[in-house]
């Protein structure tokens, strides 16, 4: 069955439009004889890393994860930590902007107006980044398209439009807002709700329909039916504890110099975006997708951590300032927590009508504007890949570049995806094709 013969073989079994998110991406329901699914997801997290705390001292296929590094270390042998990558890209627009917004584009910030330290103003960036790229293509083909193509997620990203706060973009001054509200998500998922309280009434909407063709699938199918409606019924549990508490689900953002809305559930949302970014990709919803943490320069407070300083006050202390080297390695040591959170759940599900797990089938990268906060630096860029089985990339190898620009990531990580891309970004950049990764 083709895409469109698979939602005509649903609507004759007398399902409403409201149950078909729930059941179009079931392994039994899947085109015969297409290939296992491959997906990208990319999370970002700011303000650059503590490079003594990040990167593993030993090359190849033996190293001994740092600190930072060490929620992982279950999955040590699926992972590919890269240094020496970097971010060449040049023209206007201060270290963060270029950091942010030609992380994902790998080309120049068009010009501008906004204004970023002393150096020139900018605008948006001046291509498409390779979340949507990859997107794209995808969608081009009948076969791997899905309902949405790519979602974006983010967590605790301030409610502003700058190249400080966007990494994904759908061509030149287009940039792609991620969703911070796991509620907004849900509703964009499962139902195109208009507020939390109609939310509530999604499974009464679609229950008989699901009861009535659930009996109508195979075993494996069932289970993961039950499994999408287990994560809806356990955010409307949120839901309504949320209605019945005294105070508001969220209370009242703090607001730093910068005037960056915190908020002290960061942890909770970031869980709640991750089931739901986990359960739209086994459920076939998108095969590309972006976590986005806060901002670049982003102030975020994380009392949670026991830590009262913005985060990227912190990150211009100077290094022998040992009491923010150790704030900053507890900010990225739970960055990375949240990674291993994602990295968790992934091998955990069973890959939807195919062997292994979601993580063999889905590449995860990690990402940062800046290499290091109190330098601006746009060289040895910590990323860190993981999963992807599939895709043929030779994991579990700590690997050092000599400065090598990050466009040549992206032509490794398309051709993975199954895009033969040959230049990506600005074209000087590409010259030596992809990284030798495989």
């Amino acid at each position: 069955m083709n895409f469109l013969s698979r939602r005509d073989f649903l609507t004759r079994l007398g399902v409403s439009a409201a149950a078909l998110p729930f059941l179009t991406g079931l392994p039994g329901l899947r085109a015969n004889g297409t290939s296992p699914r491959k997906r990208l997801i990319i999370m970002f997290s700011p303000n650059g890393t503590i490079p003594g705390a990040f990167w593993p001292q030993e090359e190849g296929g033996k190293f001994t994860l740092p600190r930072i590094l060490s929620p992982l270390q279950p999955w040590q042998d699926q992972m590919l930590v890269l240094r020496g990558v970097c971010n060449r890209v040049k023209g206007d627009g201060d270290s963060h902007m270029r950091g942010m917004s030609c992380l994902l584009t790998g080309t120049e910030l068009l010009p501008g107006n906004i204004q970023g330290g002393s150096h020139t103003a900018a605008g948006w960036a001046s291509g498409i980044s390779i979340d949507q790229e990859l997107k794209n293509h995808l969608q081009s083909r009948e076969e791997t398209r899905t309902r949405f193509g790519s979602l974006e997620f983010g967590v605790a990203v301030p409610n502003r439009a700058d190249p400080w706060t966007r990494m994904s973009y759908a061509g030149a001054n287009k940039p792609v807002a991620p969703i911070d509200d796991p509620y907004q998500m849900l509703g964009k998922l499962y139902g195109q709700t208009k507020d939390r309280a109609s939310l509530l009434s999604v499974l009464d909407t679609v229950g008989q329909d699901l009861k009535r063709v659930t009996g109508k699938l195979g075993q494996e199918d069932r289970e993961r039916l039950e499994e999408h409606l287990t994560l809806v019924r356990e955010m409307e549990s949120e839901l309504q504890a949320d209605a019945h508490s005294k105070g508001p689900a969220h209370p009242a953002p703090q607001l730093d110099p910068d005037v960056e809305l915190v908020n002290d559930n960061t942890p909770r949302i970031s869980h709640m975006q991750i089931d739901l970014l986990v359960n739209a990709m086994a459920n076939d919803m998108a095969r590309v997708g972006t976590l986005q943490f806060m901002r670049s320069v982003g102030q975020a407070r994380m009392h949670w951590l026991g830590i009262e300083d913005g985060h990227h006050s912190l990150s211009h202390e100077p290094d022998n300032n040992q009491s923010a080297q150790e704030q900053l390695t507890k900010i990225n040591e739970w960055f990375c927590g949240e990674l291993a959170y994602l990295t968790k759940k992934l091998a955990e599900t069973p890959e939807p009508g195919a062997d292994g797990s979601m993580l063999d089938h889905t590449l995860v990268v990690w990402l940062n504007e800046l290499g290091k906060g109190n330098s601006h630096t746009l060289d040895d860029i910590p990323f860190v890949l993981l999963g992807g089985k599939s895709h043929g990339l030779k994991m579990g190898r700590n690997l050092k570049f000599p400065g090598l620009p990050h466009n040549r990531l992206w032509l490794s990580v398309a051709q993975s995806m199954g895009h033969d891309m040959k230049s990506f970004g600005t074209d000087k950049f590409c010259a030596e094709g992809p990284l030798p990764l495989t």
